[in-house]
Protein backbone atom coordinates (compact mmCIF):
# COMPACT_ATOMS: atom_id res chain seq x y z
CA UNK A 1 0.00 0.00 0.00
CA UNK A 2 1.34 3.42 -0.95
CA UNK A 3 0.89 6.18 1.62
CA UNK A 4 -0.04 8.38 -1.34
CA UNK A 5 -3.23 6.37 -1.90
CA UNK A 6 -6.60 8.04 -1.17
CA UNK A 7 -6.89 8.89 2.56
CA UNK A 8 -9.74 6.48 3.19
CA UNK A 9 -7.76 3.57 1.76
CA UNK A 10 -4.68 4.48 3.80
CA UNK A 11 -6.79 4.68 6.97
CA UNK A 12 -8.31 1.24 6.44
CA UNK A 13 -4.94 -0.30 5.57
CA UNK A 14 -3.23 1.06 8.68
CA UNK A 15 -6.13 0.07 10.95
CA UNK A 16 -6.14 -3.46 9.52
CA UNK A 17 -2.58 -3.98 10.80
CA UNK A 18 -3.30 -2.83 14.36
CA UNK A 19 -4.77 -4.60 17.37
CA UNK A 20 -8.31 -3.54 18.31
CA UNK A 21 -8.70 -1.44 21.43
CA UNK A 22 -10.19 -4.29 23.42
CA UNK A 23 -6.98 -6.28 22.86
CA UNK A 24 -5.05 -4.04 25.28
CA UNK A 25 -2.72 -6.09 27.45
CA UNK A 26 -4.02 -9.21 25.78
CA UNK A 27 -0.82 -10.40 24.10
CA UNK A 28 2.62 -11.45 25.26
CA UNK A 29 4.55 -9.91 22.34
CA UNK A 30 6.37 -6.64 22.92
CA UNK A 31 9.47 -4.77 21.79
CA UNK A 32 11.93 -3.23 24.21
CA UNK A 33 15.05 -1.18 24.85
CA UNK A 34 16.92 -4.50 24.91
CA UNK A 35 16.14 -5.47 21.32
CA UNK A 36 19.54 -4.38 20.01
CA UNK A 37 21.65 -5.02 23.08
CA UNK A 38 22.30 -7.29 26.01
CA UNK A 39 19.25 -9.10 27.40
CA UNK A 40 17.75 -7.79 30.63
CA UNK A 41 19.09 -9.05 33.91
CA UNK A 42 17.08 -11.47 36.04
CA UNK A 43 16.00 -8.59 38.27
CA UNK A 44 14.90 -6.55 35.26
CA UNK A 45 12.98 -9.49 33.82
CA UNK A 46 10.97 -10.02 36.99
CA UNK A 47 10.44 -6.37 37.95
CA UNK A 48 6.87 -5.13 37.61
CA UNK A 49 6.44 -2.68 34.74
CA UNK A 50 4.42 0.53 35.10
CA UNK A 51 1.60 0.78 32.51
CA UNK A 52 1.89 3.79 30.19
CA UNK A 53 0.58 4.86 26.81
CA UNK A 54 1.54 7.20 23.98
CA UNK A 55 -0.44 8.64 21.11
CA UNK A 56 0.88 8.03 17.60
CA UNK A 57 -1.10 10.94 16.18
CA UNK A 58 -1.29 10.75 12.38
CA UNK A 59 -2.18 14.22 11.11
CA UNK A 60 -4.14 14.08 7.86
CA UNK A 61 -2.69 16.87 5.74
CA UNK A 62 -3.29 17.37 1.99
CA UNK A 63 0.33 16.43 1.26
CA UNK A 64 0.08 13.24 3.31
CA UNK A 65 0.23 11.90 6.85
CA UNK A 66 2.58 13.33 9.45
CA UNK A 67 3.25 12.31 13.06
CA UNK A 68 2.88 14.63 16.06
CA UNK A 69 6.05 14.68 18.14
CA UNK A 70 7.26 16.78 21.04
CA UNK A 71 10.54 17.89 22.52
CA UNK A 72 10.41 17.42 26.25
CA UNK A 73 10.94 20.44 28.47
CA UNK A 74 14.47 21.18 29.69
CA UNK A 75 13.09 21.48 33.23
CA UNK A 76 11.86 17.88 33.50
CA UNK A 77 13.69 15.50 35.81
CA UNK A 78 13.98 12.66 33.29
CA UNK A 79 14.52 12.37 29.53
CA UNK A 80 15.16 16.11 29.41
CA UNK A 81 14.97 17.61 25.93
CA UNK A 82 14.35 14.29 24.21
CA UNK A 83 11.94 13.79 21.32
CA UNK A 84 8.80 11.93 22.41
CA UNK A 85 5.31 10.95 21.41
CA UNK A 86 2.65 12.59 23.62
CA UNK A 87 1.93 10.27 26.52
CA UNK A 88 2.67 9.13 30.03
CA UNK A 89 1.76 6.64 32.73
CA UNK A 90 -1.79 5.31 32.97
CA UNK A 91 -3.90 6.22 35.97
CA UNK A 92 -5.36 3.29 37.96
CA UNK A 93 -8.07 1.49 35.93
CA UNK A 94 -7.45 3.80 32.95
CA UNK A 95 -7.33 2.26 29.47
CA UNK A 96 -4.28 2.95 27.31
CA UNK A 97 -6.30 4.93 24.77
CA UNK A 98 -7.90 7.07 27.48
CA UNK A 99 -4.44 7.74 28.93
CA UNK A 100 -2.98 8.60 25.53
CA UNK A 101 -5.78 11.05 24.74
CA UNK A 102 -5.61 12.60 28.23
CA UNK A 103 -1.85 13.04 28.06
CA UNK A 104 -2.03 14.55 24.56
CA UNK A 105 -4.59 17.06 25.85
CA UNK A 106 -2.52 17.89 28.92
CA UNK A 107 0.81 18.11 27.10
CA UNK A 108 -0.01 19.79 23.79
CA UNK A 109 -3.68 20.83 23.98
CA UNK A 110 -4.87 18.32 21.37
CA UNK A 111 -8.64 18.01 21.58
CA UNK A 112 -9.64 14.35 22.06
CA UNK A 113 -12.57 14.89 19.69
CA UNK A 114 -10.04 15.52 16.89
CA UNK A 115 -8.59 12.02 17.19
CA UNK A 116 -10.22 9.05 15.45
CA UNK A 117 -8.73 6.02 17.19
CA UNK A 118 -7.51 3.32 14.80
CA UNK A 119 -6.06 0.68 17.14
CA UNK A 120 -3.02 -0.38 19.12
CA UNK A 121 0.52 -1.02 17.96
CA UNK A 122 3.08 -3.33 19.59
CA UNK A 123 3.73 -2.57 23.30
CA UNK A 124 7.21 -1.42 24.26
CA UNK A 125 9.16 -1.89 27.51
CA UNK A 126 11.79 0.55 28.61
CA UNK A 127 14.90 0.18 30.72
CA UNK A 128 13.30 2.65 33.13
CA UNK A 129 10.50 0.16 33.86
CA UNK A 130 7.53 1.28 31.76
CA UNK A 131 5.29 -0.97 29.62
CA UNK A 132 4.07 1.46 26.95
CA UNK A 133 1.08 0.85 24.68
CA UNK A 134 1.24 2.92 21.46
CA UNK A 135 -2.27 4.10 20.54
CA UNK A 136 -2.64 5.04 16.87
CA UNK A 137 -5.18 7.67 15.88
CA UNK A 138 -5.93 9.92 12.92
CA UNK A 139 -5.87 13.64 13.77
CA UNK A 140 -8.17 15.98 11.89
CA UNK A 141 -7.51 19.59 10.93
CA UNK A 142 -7.35 22.43 11.79
CA UNK A 143 -4.92 22.17 14.69
CA UNK A 144 -4.69 24.75 17.45
CA UNK A 145 -2.12 23.18 19.72
CA UNK A 146 -1.09 24.77 23.02
CA UNK A 147 1.98 23.02 24.47
CA UNK A 148 2.23 22.95 28.25
CA UNK A 149 5.59 24.69 28.94
CA UNK A 150 6.09 22.66 32.11
CA UNK A 151 6.26 19.48 30.03
CA UNK A 152 6.86 20.37 26.40
CA UNK A 153 9.44 22.72 24.89
CA UNK A 154 8.21 22.27 21.31
CA UNK A 155 5.68 20.34 19.24
CA UNK A 156 6.28 19.52 15.59
CA UNK A 157 5.33 17.12 12.81
CA UNK A 158 7.46 14.62 10.90
CA UNK A 159 6.28 13.00 7.65
CA UNK A 160 4.94 9.51 8.31
CA UNK A 161 6.50 8.28 5.07
CA UNK A 162 9.96 9.32 6.31
CA UNK A 163 9.49 7.48 9.60
CA UNK A 164 8.22 4.36 7.83
CA UNK A 165 11.20 4.21 5.45
CA UNK A 166 13.69 1.62 6.76
CA UNK A 167 16.50 3.52 5.03
CA UNK A 168 16.01 6.16 7.73
CA UNK A 169 16.23 3.69 10.64
CA UNK A 170 19.71 4.21 12.06
CA UNK A 171 21.47 2.17 14.74
CA UNK A 172 23.60 3.95 17.35
CA UNK A 173 25.68 3.17 20.42
CA UNK A 174 25.69 5.04 23.71
CA UNK A 175 28.03 4.45 26.63
CA UNK A 176 26.14 4.55 29.93
CA UNK A 177 27.13 3.77 33.56
CA UNK A 178 25.39 0.40 33.05
CA UNK A 179 27.38 -0.35 29.90
CA UNK A 180 26.98 0.16 26.18
CA UNK A 181 23.44 0.66 24.90
CA UNK A 182 22.46 0.15 21.26
CA UNK A 183 19.32 1.83 19.98
CA UNK A 184 17.36 2.91 16.92
CA UNK A 185 17.22 6.52 15.78
CA UNK A 186 15.70 8.57 12.96
CA UNK A 187 17.13 11.98 12.10
CA UNK A 188 14.57 14.36 10.61
CA UNK A 189 16.13 17.73 9.71
CA UNK A 190 17.70 18.82 13.04
CA UNK A 191 15.58 16.45 15.16
CA UNK A 192 17.18 13.32 16.60
CA UNK A 193 14.39 10.85 17.30
CA UNK A 194 15.81 7.96 19.30
CA UNK A 195 15.36 5.40 22.06
CA UNK A 196 11.86 4.21 22.92
CA UNK A 197 10.20 6.67 20.53
CA UNK A 198 12.22 5.40 17.56
CA UNK A 199 11.75 1.82 18.77
CA UNK A 200 7.96 2.15 18.81
CA UNK A 201 7.91 3.74 15.35
CA UNK A 202 10.18 0.97 14.09
CA UNK A 203 7.78 -1.63 15.53
CA UNK A 204 4.87 0.07 13.74
CA UNK A 205 6.83 -0.11 10.49
CA UNK A 206 7.26 -3.85 11.07
CA UNK A 207 3.52 -4.28 11.56
CA UNK A 208 2.53 -2.31 8.47
CA UNK A 209 5.04 -3.80 6.09
CA UNK A 210 5.41 -7.30 7.53
CA UNK A 211 9.11 -6.82 8.14
CA UNK A 212 11.05 -9.13 10.43
CA UNK A 213 12.73 -6.89 13.00
CA UNK A 214 15.96 -7.57 14.83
Amino acid sequence: MSLKAPPGEVRRWIASHLDPLDAANGGAEFRSDYDLGAPPTADQQTAAATPAAVLVGLVERPEGLSVLLTRRSDSLRSHTGQIALPGGRCDPDETPWAAALREAWEEIGLEPAQVALAGLSTPYRTISGFHITPVVGFVSLPLDLRPNPDEVADVFETPFGFLMDPANHEEHNLETPQGRRRFYAMTWEDRFIWGATAGMLRALYGRLYGAALS
